[in-house]
This record gives structure tokens, sequence and C-alpha cells, in this order.
């Protein structure tokens, strides 16, 4: 094991250079939630905004159904979104923040 302070203050000067470009994709990284076999689809981003929403007309007239799926997709939607970031940091940092270290919350 290297004890060598200026290898450290290296590794964690590239780490945040990485995750400065990681900002970046959280643009990129989507997921789409689904409740109710599909009736209800919600797309979010990295950035946890709701890009798109689908609902299918046969919930039409049911809005106590209709809100249950909607808060259930959302919910789906947000931890594939968040699982997907936290794979995405480990990748970068090499597996030095476990999914539950990432800064933000997430995992």
């Amino acid at each position: 094991m290297n004890n060598n302070p200026f290898d450290l203050f290296k590794s964690a000067q590239k780490i945040q250079e990485q995750m400065s470009g990681f900002q970046e994709k959280l643009g990129v990284i989507s997921a789409t939630g689904a409740a109710g076999g599909g009736l209800v689809e919600i797309d979010i981003n990295g950035k946890l905004e709701v890009t798109a929403v689908r609902i299918a007309p046969e919930t039409a007239g049911d809005t106590e159904m209709l809100q249950d799926l909607i808060m259930a997709a959302f919910t789906s939607g947000i931890a594939k979104v968040k699982e997907a970031i936290s794979s995405e940091a480990s990748a970068i940092t090499g597996g030095l923040l476990s999914p539950g270290g990432f800064p933000g919350g997430f995992g």
C-alpha cells in the first residue's frame, strides 16, 4: 500500500475532474418508470427532471387509480435513475464511492 500523500492528492484531483465531466452526463442519463402494466409511464433524466409523461386512455374517469399509477411510475423512474447515477459514479471513481455514499444522497 502506498502512503504517499501526493499520490492521494493526485487521485483526488483526478476524481474531481471526472466528477465535473459527470455533471454534464446527468442530462443524458434517463430512465422510464412505469405502473399498471404500462398504463402510466414517466421519463426522468439524471437531473431528476421529468421529461415525458404517457397516460393510457383506459385510465380516464378513475382519478384515484390514475393518481396512484402516476405516483408509482414516478417512484419507479426515480429509483432507476438513482441506480444509473450511482453506477456511473462508481465507474468514474473506481468504486471509491459506494452507492450509498454518492454525494447528494443517491443510492
